[in-house]
């Protein structure tokens, strides 16, 4: 088999073995942590949470998931990733559960922040189990696909989670069914992640020898030159400039993103009252924006790929987002369809984005640095998932509107835009290693 062939059926085994399931377990997780939305369409009301308190208890999972994400990820770097994750899946699953018997905001806030901890590192352990599979050049490609997760969790939970909360069983309220049910399968497949995942390529028993020696080769290649741009350590990559750009831009990308995911729910619930459009009906909707965003994330994962860039790309969807944001809130009372074209738009730009960042950071950096730096950069960026929210709850419930809240969100994603191809620009040579210039045999065939 020439090396052409070798690498298109070996890049398709990979593909299809790990994607689809790593895919599935990030979908539990997105729906478990962003499912809190729709319960909000219930449980404010049962449990008397104002918009502030619900906001703060919806930002502080990422106060517990910043403290635990690095270390999390050193202990994942010793262990293996499907240990670590299995245990991540187990835990956050039980303690998902148990939000549903939340009754004061002080539980609802522990409950939260204990979720944030379990979940802690889950995704930068994806991410960097993902790195040590493929060629540079497939990466943004592969992100994309494994990270089709976060807006199909949405485009999916949208009208789950409101179908659940028409749930009424053993007198208890659809809300609290929401997170039961919701949970369940992230036990499940936190047990066979365990089975199933390989922490090594010498250890796969789904590739052949030819493939399993090529993919080793050429994965221990491209370590070693970019070993020679930057060889770091864990604890080195912590302190690399990049890194900390990378981190302060996802942090403000992250403001805006959390704030009107969060809130979104909420949103078009007051929006689709002006139209009589039902509940379930909102859901529907819903899921039909976030799929639009899945279409998008793909388009543009495929384009950062085929033109080798990165910083461009997430700049230029972080802008896009941010304009739509602020312009849906403007025309909100005078077109309640503009509106939701509008906000269909922020998430396109917010959820595309995704996979051009995430290739940045294995671009340059290797092993237990490559885990550490996406552990950081996830951690801080996250930490604006608690200030998102808790800002736009204090705004709404001071001035009576989303308006100016949504004026803030999109500022700060302008911001990201600019720290991220601005002040990244001075290492650019680092962030393209040589094999990302090699010309891909595959791109036109995935």
């Amino acid at each position: 088999m020439n090396q052409q062939a070798l690498e298109k059926s070996t890049t398709r085994k990979v593909t299809l073995r790990l994607i689809p399931f790593l895919s599935l377990c990030f979908v539990i997780a997105i729906l478990d942590r962003v499912n809190i939305g729709f319960a909000a369409l219930q449980m404010n009301e049962d449990l008397g949470f104002s918009n502030a308190v619900f906001g703060l208890g919806a930002g502080i999972f990422f106060l517990g998931y910043f403290l635990l994400e690095v270390p999390g990820s050193a202990i994942m770097a010793k262990i293996g990733a499907s240990k670590w994750i299995s245990r991540i899946m187990v835990t956050w699953a039980i303690i998902a559960i148990l939000m549903a018997f939340v009754q004061e905001p002080w539980q609802f806030y522990t409950a939260r922040f204990l979720l944030g901890a379990a979940e802690a590192s889950f995704y930068p352990c994806m991410v960097f189990y993902l790195s040590g599979f493929y060629q540079t050049k497939h990466h943004a490609k592969a992100i994309a696909g494994f990270m089709l997760a976060i807006p199909g969790a949405n485009a999916l939970g949208a009208p789950l989670s409101t179908f659940l909360l028409g749930v009424d069983w053993l007198n208890m309220s659809g809300w609290q069914w929401l997170f039961i049910l919701e949970a369940i399968p992230a036990l499940i497949l936190g047990v066979i992640a365990f089975f199933y995942l390989d922490d090594k390529l010498e250890d796969v028993k789904w590739l052949n020898q030819d493939e399993k020696e090529w993919l080793i080769h050429v994965t221990t290649k491209e370590k070693l030159e970019k070993e020679q741009v930057k060889r770091y350590t864990f604890t080195q990559a912590l302190k690399d400039r990049d890194v900390l750009i990378l981190s302060a831009g996802y942090f403000c990308w992250m403001v805006g993103f959390y704030g009107i995911n969060m809130f979104l729910p909420t949103i078009s619930k007051g929006l689709s009252d002006t139209i009589s459009l039902s509940t379930q009906g909102m859901g529907w909707l819903l899921g039909f924006m976030y799929t639009v965003a899945i279409i998008v994330m793909v388009m543009v994962g495929n384009h950062s790929d085929k033109k080798n860039e990165r910083r461009w790309h997430v700049s230029a969807c972080l802008t896009v987002s941010a304009m739509a944001m602020i312009i849906s809130s403007y025309i909100a009372n005078s077109s309640v369809i503009l509106s939701f074209v509008f906000l269909t738009i922020a998430l396109c730009g917010a959820f595309g984005a995704y996979s051009p960042f995430w290739a940045i950071p294995p671009s340059f950096l290797t092993g237990a640095a490559a885990g550490g730096a996406i552990a950081l950069i996830n951690s801080i960026g996250n930490l604006g998932g608690f200030f998102g929210p808790y800002i736009v709850g204090y705004i709404k419930d001071v001035t009576g509107s989303f308006h100016i809240s949504m004026i803030f969100l999109g500022v700060s994603m302008i911001l990201a835009s600019f720290i991220i191809v601005f002040l990244v620009k001075q290492s650019g040579k680092a962030l393209v290693v040589k094999a990302s210039t090699e010309k891909s045999s595959i791109e036109k065939s995935i």
